[in-house]
């Protein structure tokens, strides 16, 4: 049975007060209170900078934050902790710094400055930052103290236009979902952004790894639009007890330093993270003061650090992956608002791929969304006029300021609020008038499709009728059945994760001109 715990509840309890009642009925109360009685509902202190914190006004907040300054002289020093836990919350500055500094400089117990400590991280300045020099702080609280400063006065940004060289054999992963390996490797090789700066060295599922070979920057990797995100691996550490250590002598290697220095500019700060694992806020703490002590310029924070070091199991051992935070992507200028159910961008953009070369004309999307599919392909070329179609009038308002920040010059655009087999209704839609469809059309998860086989049915016949001889249908399938048109001859086919589940990508060459079919579909 689980054992009661009072202050809990009382939290639960205060959690649920608003301002003006914590203020005028519970603070009061609290004042008023025995020192025993104090101690009891010291759970108030903790709801009061909690609630003001989310739903004060700026003079509510200044209120709770000069009670909360008063307790911290209180004779109960767990009134004092409370206290100190709560005043960052509601946006300490050098007023409260100096105070808990004064509290620091005073403070006997090493419980009590542990806990001064701990405030001081999340609040602390340059006066911090210079009574650190003094000792008594640990590295954690130093390192916690030091990311804060350099948050504030040195921001980090990730040099896209930075060179690295004398890189040989460096490793990039090249990460994506599983299924479209074969289309980022063909982008590398292909995309002239990648041509004679990268290397294919292997592929496995979900994974793409590149060397380069010659100097590069990280625009040169984003200019890749398949993939999902990228990291360099740093190297490989042992399993054991000897890992903490081999973890945080990766993180400060000097090529870890080089990659660091090159794309950062700022402070260099980054996330630690283990791969699979979910928190492991013991580990990530041993590491990262093991790493700050070898190296103090490079910090690790939590708090909108712009890099991520993973770490990531691998036999009996494991490895280093260190990945730029780009929010937002930087190959995704144009996606001004997005959709609930939109693609995956780079499954769009593996997609429009999939079409081709030799697409010249029109290009449409029968379900368009926020208008990826319709973009990626735009961006390859070849398109000369673009359609998009949705039930979801917001969708295609949305794909249509979405085009329009892509800034594609010579595409002539048109988009309607329509059903697909509804198409002789758009302008320039009709037998025979389209280059490519593309279209990741509804899987029927989030919004329940009464007959998805029948919809998909649908889909090949108005493919087979709009389709010039030659044009190809692009389309990601979710049920398992064939194009029983004979024009629709299928080209290719893969399984691709969908994010949970399996779809199949399929391609389709419309062979020759077939006027069997009974154009009512439209």
């Amino acid at each position: 049975m689980k054992k009661p715990n009072p202050a809990k509840d009382l939290y639960k309890q205060m959690r649920l007060l608003t301002c003006q009642q914590l203020w005028e009925e519970e603070v009061p109360r609290f004042d008023r209170a025995t020192p025993r009685e104090r101690t009891d509902r010291v759970a108030v202190v903790r709801a009061v900078g909690v609630v003001f914190s989310e739903n004060g006004t700026g003079e509510q907040k200044a209120n709770a934050r000069g009670w909360l300054r008063g307790l911290l002289g209180d004779p109960c020093e767990k009134v004092r902790r409370y206290a100190m836990a709560a005043i960052p919350k509601l946006g300490a500055g050098p007023g409260e710094e100096a105070e808990l500094l004064g509290l620091l400089r005073a403070a006997e117990r090493n419980r009590e400055k542990k806990f001064l400590g701990r405030a001081l991280e999340k609040i602390a300045g340059e006066a911090t930052l210079r009574e650190m020099e003094g000792g008594g702080f640990d590295l954690q609280t130093r390192q916690k103290v030091q990311a804060n400063v350099a948050r504030a006065h040195r921001p980090s940004v990730i040099c896209m236009e930075r060179i690295l060289s004398d890189c040989a054999g460096l490793r990039i992963h090249l990460r994506g979902r599983r299924g479209l390996e074969e289309i980022v490797r063909e982008e590398v090789d292909q995309s002239p952004a990648a041509r004679g700066k990268f290397r294919v060295v292997e592929v496995r599922a979900g994974l793409v790894v590149i060397t380069p070979v010659a100097p590069f920057a990280l625009a040169d990797i984003y200019a890749l639009r398949c993939f999902g995100a990228a990291g360099f691996v740093l190297g490989h550490a042992p399993g054991g007890p000897d890992s903490i250590d081999a973890w945080a002598a990766l993180i400060t290697s000097p090529l870890s330093r080089k990659i660091f220095g090159t794309f950062t500019g700022g402070s260099i700060r980054y996330r630690l993270d283990f791969a699979g694992k979910g928190h492991q806020r013991g580990a990530v703490r041993l590491v990262a003061n093991r790493a700050y002590a070898a190296c103090p310029d490079i910090l690790n924070d939590a708090r909108g650090a712009p890099w991520t070091v993973s770490i990531h199991p691998a036999g009996a051992g494991s490895f280093l992956e260190l990945s730029p935070r780009l929010n937002p992507d930087p190959r995704l200028h144009f996606r001004l608002r997005d959709v609930p159910a939109a693609s995956h961008p780079p499954l769009a953009a593996c997609m429009a791929r999939l079409a081709g070369k030799g697409i010249d004309g029109i290009v449409w999307d029968p379900f368009c969304g926020s208008g990826l599919e319709l973009i990626e392909r735009a961006l390859l070329g070849g398109a000369r006029g673009i359609r998009g179609t949705d039930l979801s009038a917001e969708a295609v308002e949305i794909a249509r300021e979405n085009l329009a920040a892509a800034k594609l010059q010579g595409v002539e655009a048109e988009f309607a609020c329509r059903d697909f087999r509804d198409y002789q209704r758009v302008p320039g839609l009709g037998p025979e008038t389209v280059s490519l469809l593309i279209t990741n059309p509804p899987m029927g998860r989030r919004v329940p499709i009464p007959d998805l086989r029948g919809l998909i049915q649908d889909l090949f016949a108005v493919a087979a009728i709009v389709l010039k001889p030659g044009g190809r249908l692009v389309f990601a399938n979710p049920v398992r059945v064939a194009a029983p048109q004979p024009s629709l001859e299928l080209q290719s086919r893969r399984e691709v994760d969908f994010g949970g589940f399996t779809c199949r990508l399929e391609v389709y060459l419309k062979r020759a001109r077939h006027t069997g079919l009974r154009q009512t579909a439209g």
